[in-house]
């Protein structure tokens, strides 16, 4: 098990609960519990100076319960913003972000004890000599009882999400993957209208397949499927590189289903696939470490083939059959060379592997059985394709 990191972004925290669903939230701004809220926090106990912490022990996030480690400006209360992040939010607390779970302390009286919205105030105190997080609802939230009447003047917005979603917005409408089960299930162009070979914009096509039958209306991303993508463990076929070719939208049902393309980018051919565009993901979780320790590779990066900076998507070549879940982080290294010291073996020198490097970090949102997609949410150096990956 690799050093748990440290991030040069914020600093972070972790707790001691249950495991839950995860929240998001993110850069907004402390402040000191005078002016955060004149809320009661009579039941918020008294914050305690932890015990001293080892920094150089090796912390084990899946075999042992590692002691809490706070950044050392984590702030005592913060006030939740509008365009946080569940990310940033844990950052700023922990060291060890994917400990989130471990620090939220859920309040059954809250209606959704999960979810963190803009305005509320989240308090770190201390139980039994470990940080924890609790959460202390802002006045627009709706779920607690109002002493005196509140003038509302703006709308309450929706909870925070975990990473931002218009890091992914392009993932979800063009994607460029398609996992091998995915694959077989999407409906396919059957044929065009005047027998076109090759169909552009403003042409007609009909497609089968539909697992549902879509309404008028409707609209599908046309897909080729490209090059098959292979684990590099077996060999064997996991995925498809998948190539945005255009948009479809549904003008009659039936079977076969008949849609105007609305726009392409490429010649559509009988036989693409139609993805429908649907770019609801739910991105409400919590960072945490894989259950199981887990490794794996980097077998595509979207529309790159290296990235040095965040909020980049990378696929990689694990998923649901290795215990991976929405929300788990994991470490990127880049893989270290072999190099013969000739300074001691001459002509039959002997072949040294040098060790792995740390490039970043990847927390997943998309998980499939042996494909998963993630965002970049750290990187110290380039992060390339056939890259490695493994538990915190």
């Amino acid at each position: 098990m690799s050093r748990p990191m440290r991030f040069a972004q914020k600093i972070s925290l972790v707790f001691v609960s249950g495991s839950l669903p995860f929240l998001a939230a993110c850069a907004g701004h402390a402040v000191p519990s005078a002016q955060a809220s004149s809320a009661s926090t009579a039941q918020i106990a008294q914050p305690q100076q932890p015990a001293a912490v080892d920094y150089g022990q090796v912390a084990d996030p899946v075999a042992d319960p590692a002691p809490v480690r706070l950044t050392s400006n984590h702030p005592d209360r913060y006030v939740v913003q509008k365009g946080d992040t569940l990310w940033d939010i844990s950052t700023m607390f922990l060291v060890d972000p994917w400990y989130w779970p471990e620090i939220w302390y859920i309040n059954e009286q809250i209606e959704n004890p999960h979810l963190i919205y803009p305005g509320d105030i989240l308090n770190l105190t201390w139980v039994d000599g470990r940080p924890r997080i609790i959460i202390e609802p802002g006045v627009d939230r709706g779920d607690r009882v109002r002493i005196s009447p509140q003038i509302r003047y703006e709308k309450l917005d929706q909870a925070i999400t975990t990473i931002p979603y218009s890091a992914i917005k392009a993932f979800l409408s063009k994607p460029s993957v398609i996992a091998k089960g995915q694959a077989k299930t999407m409906p396919y162009i059957l044929a065009s209208k005047n027998n076109h070979l090759i169909s552009g914009s403003g042409n007609t096509v009909y497609a089968r397949g539909f697992s549902v039958e879509p309404a008028v209306g409707d609209v599908f991303n046309v897909i080729k499927i490209g090059d098959e993508l292979r684990d590099p463990d077996d060999n064997t076929v996991i995925g498809y590189d998948g190539v945005y070719a255009g948009e479809a939208r549904t003008t009659r049902t039936g079977d076969p289903v008949s849609l105007v393309l609305i726009e392409t980018t490429r010649e559509v051919l009988n036989g693409d696939r139609l993805l429908r565009d649907d770019q609801t993901l739910p991105l409400n979780f919590f960072p945490s470490a894989p259950e199981k320790y887990t490794d794996g590779t980097i077998i595509s990066i979207l529309d790159a083939i290296s990235v040095t900076g965040i909020n980049q998507i990378v696929v990689i070549n694990r998923g649901s059959r290795h215990g991976l879940k929405p929300g788990n982080l994991l470490t990127i290294l880049t893989k270290g060379a072999t190099v013969r010291d000739r300074f001691e073996g001459g002509v039959f020198a002997e072949k040294v592997d040098l060790p792995d490097e740390r490039a970043g970090m990847m927390m997943l949102f998309k998980i499939y059985d042996r494909i998963s997609y993630g965002l970049v949410v750290e990187s110290v150096s380039e992060i390339k394709t056939y890259d490695l990956v493994r538990s915190p």
